[in-house]
């Protein structure tokens, strides 16, 4: 007992020294949070999908080393939908003919291509011509009309690519390059890509253009994080209030905590200002959870300081004992959070990292204003006690009297319920396919969908592949090894195109042999398709010609595959097939990985969940050390691991039985969640401990007596937890709203976890007060009353 009332006797001589000092306490503590939270202006929104991956991660890695030989394909895709269905009709090439000009003005564009300048090449006498496949759209003839679909509609460059096989629909590429140092260059690009189409459209009656590409893929990132910025953190600003004031019934309470939310939030987004992080969608989401989490101190406080008061306590003296009771309980429910959400710096997810740091710092900044900053500013406030009520018997008291009734019954019951729920744990399936991250209230997935299902796909996968020396891409071998990995790749499902140099060269070779159809081959010696690309290249004009495929010295050429919308496990088996065909049937110096934004995003999941195991595992031996040492009880510690590892458990199984798909978002809910479970079983069995070591009571009053003094703050606790986390699941970014819905269910299975679960178990295992056995009243534990 000595120990706990040095612990006691300690915090209320703190709590009354803040209480002494309350003005300056809430000067300074304002001063300081606002100086802090003055570093949010540093914060930008990062508007590169790259953003997404770590700087070792090897799909990235790939990627850029083939962009570091090739022009990069940032980009920006116009789809051209006539409303006649006729993408070759005078008017739509008219339409065509203007976009592809006007294109090239768009904000960093270094090349543009369409149907009507694609550098058609064909045979006239003993001389090549290259020229634009439409040279003038409005005074082309039904014959020349005809021409260019006949060509576009077989050739391997234009076909399935920029048209589709129908010829209803066209498309028009611009590709980009960025510097790169500037986030608002994206903005630039998307903004004059934007005024392009409504011109277009309004120019053109009966033509409707919609936009795609990487370029727009980033900017969703970015105005996605900034909407739900402006939307979502002002609904949940509003919800935390009326539950607040409808919990506390207390004006002065509320207003308190939610200042108490608000600095907490501008810390926690002032410091990552401060460290440079630039906000994605998922770590823009940091301030909607840290309010989330940081109004739980404020109630376990309020609740019992108004209690305390309806019992008769003078203001400070109620003050100071819900400091009393709760500083300790709500420092170890701090630490575990914090540690929850350090776990994601395992993460191989930047966004996750900066989202882990950003909670981590603003649960920190909370706790600390809650047991110095809210004590001092509701001393300030005006508060009047409420009138003294007979105690009526509530639903959690009436839950708990049926819980120690029905405990058999209940332990095995939950216990079946659990393993039931877990068995479908492995029905899951990893899927991540970046376009639907974003759900139809965005303009991109809409117009991507539009573009997948009636022009081309937006998925690819790409190869650098290397001949023997310099100048090799004109071996015969290496041509016929690059037409027969193009052959195969047609042939696999899903694919809906492949640009090859093989093609460039048949087609060269056609038509230097005066357009013979029988000529559509390679080249049979290299002199003669070193002298074909030599004269073609020659022929180009500026902008159009092969960099973008071919390296420098000609010893490579980029081989690119367009797919359906294959899920990203089809995608990580098409790439590794195709790299598994070059081992066997290429020279090894064209043996390559396949790379592209779409292959690095459907391997980050699994990447990214055995990377969040250790850090989960981690934060578990962490977190079960504590509560050991907190509950200086080894059984009881053990035991208390249980209701907090069955959330997620159970809530990944219910995941499986009702949506099945986990995507990257998911990967972090585990690590995530683990310090936030925690917080309720931490206060039920402080209660518990308390009834047991100090009021005598046995397992069964002992789970009675906390059912009765902390139930209703786990519940209400609880509400605002799943409260927070359904509001993010409304999110328009699928990452955010899956990461919200699976933790809003594995809070809400940790509720009925605390309360059915946990006190059967206690008093199975606590049966004979087995807690004083393993501990002597000396050593009490490292909780309030």
């Amino acid at each position: 007992m000595e120990q706990r009332s040095k612990m006691d006797l300690a915090i209320s001589r703190y709590a009354r020294w803040v209480l002494r000092w309350r003005w300056p306490v809430v000067i300074v503590s304002l001063i300081t949070a606002l100086g802090l939270g003055s570093g949010a202006r540093g914060l930008f929104f990062d508007t590169n999908y790259r953003a997404f991956f770590s700087e070792e991660n090897p799909q990235l890695t790939a990627f850029e080393a083939l962009q570091n030989i090739y022009t990069k394909n940032d980009n920006i895709l116009f789809v051209v939908a006539p409303e006649g269905g006729n993408a070759f009709s005078k008017e739509t090439l008219h339409a065509v003919e203007i976009l592809t000009a006007e294109a090239w003005r768009i904000p960093y564009a270094i090349r543009v291509d369409g149907v009507t300048n694609f550098q058609h090449t064909e045979a006239f006498e003993d001389d090549l011509i290259v020229a634009d496949l439409v040279a003038d759209a409005e005074a082309a003839t039904p014959d020349e009309r005809a021409k260019a679909r006949r060509v576009s509609l077989s050739e391997p460059a234009l076909a399935d690519r920029l048209v589709d096989a129908d010829g209803t629909v066209t498309g028009v590429n611009v590709t980009l390059q960025f510097a790169g140092d500037d986030p608002a260059e994206v903005a630039e690009a998307v903004a004059a890509a934007r005024a392009l189409a409504d011109r277009i459209v309004s120019e053109h009656s009966g033509v409707d253009v919609y936009l795609t590409g990487l370029a727009m893929l980033n900017n969703a990132f970015m105005e996605v994080s900034q909407a739900e910025m402006s939307t979502l953190v002002p609904l949940m600003f509003l919800a935390m209030f009326l539950v607040m004031l409808i919990a506390l019934r207390s004006m002065s309470a509320t207003v308190a905590t939610m200042t108490l939310i608000v600095l907490s939030v501008a810390v926690a987004m002032g410091v990552g200002g401060f460290a440079g992080i630039g906000l994605t969608p998922p770590s823009a989401q940091a301030p909607i959870i840290i309010m989330t989490l940081a109004i739980a101190d404020s109630i376990h406080i309020l609740v019992s300081m108004l209690g305390s008061m309806g019992r008769g306590l003078s203001k400070e003296d109620a003050i100071v004992d819900a400091l009393r009771v709760n500083f300790t309980p709500v420092l170890l429910t701090t630490v575990s959070t914090v540690i929850g959400f350090l776990s994601l710096n395992f993460s191989d997810v930047p966004p996750f990292n900066h989202l882990g740091n950003l909670t981590a710092v603003g649960v920190t900044a909370a706790f600390l204003l809650s047991v110095l900053f809210l004590p001092a500013l509701v001393r300030i406030l005006p508060m009047r006690p409420r009138a003294r009520v007979v105690r009526e018997t509530g639903l959690v008291d009436r839950l708990g009297d049926l819980v120690v009734r029905r405990r058999k019954v209940l332990l095995w019951g939950t216990s079946v319920a659990v393993l039931a729920a877990v068995a479908f744990v492995p029905t899951n399936e990893l899927d991540d396919r970046f376009v639907q991250y974003f759900d139809d209230r965005i303009q991109f997935r809409t117009d991507t969908d539009f573009t997948t299902e009636n022009l081309t796909g937006i998925y690819q996968i790409e190869y650098s592949l290397a001949g023997r020396e310099s100048g090799g891409i004109s071996e015969p071998e290496y041509l016929a090894a690059v037409e027969d990995f193009a052959d195969w790749f047609r042939a696999q499902p899903g694919v809906v195109h492949v640009s090859s140099y093989a093609d460039v060269m048949r087609r060269l070779n056609k038509n230097m042999h005066g357009d013979d159809p029988a000529r559509y081959a390679l080249p049979e010696s290299r002199e003669l398709a070193a002298q074909y690309l030599l004269l073609y290249e020659m022929s180009l004009p500026y902008g159009l010609d092969l960099n973008n495929r071919i390296n420098v010295d000609k010893s490579a050429t980029r081989f690119t595959v367009t797919t359906a919308d294959l899920s990203s496990s089809e995608i990580r088996a098409l790439t590794e097939a195709g790299e598994a065909w070059l081992h066997r049937n290429a020279p090894p110096s064209m043996h390559s990985v396949g790379s592209g934004p779409m292959v690095m995003f459907s391997y980050i999941s699994g990447i990214n969940i055995r990377s969040m195991l250790l850090g989960s595992v981690l934060a578990l031996l962490l977190i079960s050390g504590l509560m050991v040492f907190a509950l200086r009880n080894v059984r009881l510690g053990a035991l208390s691991l249980v209701p907090n590892l069955v959330p997620a458990a159970v809530a990944f199984g219910i995941w499986g039985l009702t949506t099945g798909v986990v995507n990257l978002g998911l990967s972090v809910v585990i690590g995530m969640t683990l310090g936030v479970v925690v917080d309720d079983s931490v206060h039920f069995l402080s209660k518990y401990l308390r009834a047991r070591r100090v009021e005598g009571l046995g397992p069964q009053d002992a789970v009675l007596y906390s059912f009765r003094s902390v139930g209703r703050a786990i519940v209400m606790t609880t509400a605002i937890l799943v409260i927070g986390f359904s509001i993010l699941a409304t999110s328009a970014f699928d990452m955010n709203a899956s990461m919200g819905k699976m933790t809003a269910i594995t809070l809400a299975v940790a509720l009925v976890a605390d309360f059915l679960l946990l006190p059967p178990l206690l008093m199975a295992v606590d049966r004979v007060r087995g807690a004083e056995r393993e501990a002597p009243p000396e050593l009490q534990p490292a909780f309030g009353d």
